[in-house]
């Protein structure tokens, strides 16, 4: 079972049935990468240069030094609480069927028992049916009419389930620089009020019904969901609305103060005289 402070993606054990292209284990290696699960098992896999792993998958020398190698499934399979074969193949055995998002939900349940496997088989003809015994369920992933998918591609879509599935138990998505709390009932409400002071103090509603154009105001807020910072900027910039005509209404009430002509002295200020 994992350390709690871990994610149950090092649960996760990818193997690879008889991999034919030094390419493809690279990328494996990479989706790998990508989606947070670490360890690699090849059964019996082609002959294959480390160093070129790296060069078709960057900075993942740390994965590629974990990459573990099998005479035999059973060997690479023996630890494994549940396995989950990928196959596009059809069997007369009837067999349990998933797609790859059910798949993670149920093998991270079992991650919390001890180690799961995705299994994967040759690139020419996939997995026989000697390797689809040693499994639990079969997957098998949507596709149009035109099923076969590369091995790789294979490998990224079941990881990106599994990565998407386990949520917080992953690398977290960042929070904006200036994170900020959600928004409260009371900060909308007012946000509210000085939008529609503001289009009052336009003339919006003049050929608007103002209680219908405010509710779709409410819902096209209410659809964004805003967070306190951004229902703030709203509501600031309604009321910049209405400082903004004050202010040009000052400018057009205030008196007009004629300049002096050019050469005539401006009368003086009985307080100086």
């Amino acid at each position: 079972m994992p350390d709690q402070s871990e994610s149950l993606l090092t649960q996760v054990r990818v193997v690879l049935f008889e991999p034919q292209d030094p390419i493809n284990i690279g990328a494996t290696i990479r989706a790998m990468k990508n989606m947070g699960v670490r360890d690699l098992r090849l059964v019996r896999p082609v002959p294959y240069e480390p160093n070129r792993i790296e060069q078709v998958a960057h900075d993942t020398r740390d994965l590629v030094a974990r990459i573990r190698h099998y005479d035999d499934l059973d060997a690479a399979l023996a630890d494994c609480v549940r396995v989950a074969a990928f196959s596009a193949r059809r069997r007369a055995a009837k067999w349990a069927r998933a797609d790859p998002r059910r798949t993670a939900a149920e093998l991270l349940d079992w991650a919390e028992r001890g180690p799961v496997a995705l299994l994967f088989g040759r690139e020419d003809h996939g997995l026989p049916n000697e390797a689809l015994d040693r499994s639990h369920l079969m997957v098998t992933i949507p596709t149009s009419t035109h099923a076969s998918l590369n091995l790789a591609q294979a490998v990224l879509v079941a990881l990106y389930e599994l990565h998407v599935t386990a949520g917080d138990a992953t690398r977290p998505m960042g929070r904006h620089r200036k994170h900020a709390p959600a928004a409260t009932a009371a900060q909308l409400e007012l946000t509210l009020a000085d939008i529609e002071a503001s289009l009052t103090a336009i003339s919006f509603f003049r050929t608007r019904n103002p209680e219908h154009v405010m509710r779709s105001v409410r819902s096209l807020i209410g659809r964004a969901a805003p967070d306190a910072r951004e229902i703030e900027l709203v509501r600031a910039m309604a009321i910049e609305v209405r400082r903004t005509l004050d202010r040009v209404q000052r400018a057009h009430d205030a008196p007009v103060v004629e300049a002096p002509s050019a050469g005539v002295p401006a009368p003086a200020d009985p307080e100086d005289a």
